[in-house]
């Protein structure tokens, strides 16, 4: 397997585009998602993305295969949903361990079939461990500010069975991210040092954290830098952000975290900013312009798209980023 810390200090790294703004072009019925073995499940299963990991695979593999043949050299399994505690809206807490497994290996032959046509761009593929849909650091009640809606212990023990599935499937990196609450990536973190110290193995993370808008924070308060120091006790491959604002928005934070770190840095911003029914107009071309000011500017070593972003997108980033070199990596402290 090539080693992606060595080709991080020659080339900047392309990462995919959305997974969810692909699978919307599908218009995937309810039946869809169900397929022929959830047929009779009794709860209502539209929406759950994950679960066509293993209802619709070919379309997953799809997906994987136009962000490669578009540049990407690093895809995501479809797994940003595979907890336990995000499955509970489903009732599909028993199918974590499958999901994340099943998602690993679809992703993983895609990418083995297209390292094998050009042994010269290996491909990889990283493991998408989501923020889950509770906040460890904030009450969801405004009423009761001391309430907590899920506790470190809980995240960390889905977190690890993520994890485990995620290793067993065979993802070549682990990627932590849109995080809006640093405690429950640190219990992300925790668990994955877990499983690594038990199978001694070692194994690249990517942590990726989410400013949700111009106060440059994140959601539960943190600046840029000290998202930085409560993660960076860990030894990372990298550190950057995604989703919420769009590249123009995110470049100042970007700037600020390449300045303060010796990991190797990444982005994935969104098509821009949502319109006013939720959408992203930004083009290729406009998303391009922005990335490249990233690339002039020494702040990136691997750079995606996130949220409204498709393979037209990932392949306009890809012709920029092979015209740069990527970020050095300078202590500056």
């Amino acid at each position: 397997m090539s080693n992606i810390n060595q080709i991080l200090q020659q080339h900047i790294l392309v990462l995919d585009g959305a997974m969810g703004t692909m699978l919307q072009q599908y218009n995937f019925t309810e039946e869809d998602f169900r397929g022929e073995r959830f047929k009779d499940y009794p709860t209502s299963l539209k929406g759950n993305n994950d679960l066509l990991s293993l209802t619709q695979p070919e379309a997953i593999a799809t997906i994987h295969a136009k962000y490669f043949e578009a540049g990407a050299d690093i895809v995501e399994t479809n797994t940003f949903s595979g907890t336990t505690i995000a499955m509970a809206d489903y009732n599909m807490e028993d199918l974590v361990y499958e999901l994340n497994y099943e998602s690993a290996k679809i992703a993983k032959k895609v990418a083995e079939e297209f390292t094998k046509q050009n042994p010269d761009k290996p491909r990889f593929v990283a493991g998408s461990i989501g923020p889950t849909n509770r906040t460890a650091s904030l009450s969801p009640d405004v009423n009761r500010p001391e309430y907590r809606a899920i506790t470190f212990e809980e995240l960390r023990i889905a977190y690890k069975q993520q994890v485990e599935a995620l290793i067993d499937g065979g993802v070549d990196l682990l990627l932590v991210e849109t995080i809006f609450d640093t405690l429950n990536a640190k219990a992300a973190l925790f668990a994955i040092e877990e499983v690594k110290e038990e199978r001694n193995i070692d194994i690249p993370i990517m942590v990726s954290g989410t400013i949700t808008d111009a106060s440059g924070r994140t959601l539960s308060g943190q600046t840029v830098e000290a998202f930085l120091t409560s993660i960076s006790h860990i030894p990372l491959l990298s550190v950057g952000f995604n989703c919420a604002l769009g590249a123009e928005q995110l470049k100042p934070y970007l700037q600020r975290l390449s300045d303060n770190t010796e990991f190797f840095t990444s982005a994935h911003p969104n098509a821009g900013l949502p319109n006013a029914f939720g959408e992203y107009d930004q083009t290729p071309k406009e998303m391009q312009a922005f990335i490249e000011e990233y690339l002039q500017d020494n702040l990136i070593n691997i750079i995606g798209g996130c949220c409204g972003t498709s393979p037209e997108h990932i392949k306009a980033i890809a012709e920029v980023a092979k015209k740069y070199k990527p970020r050095r990596i300078v202590a500056s402290y």
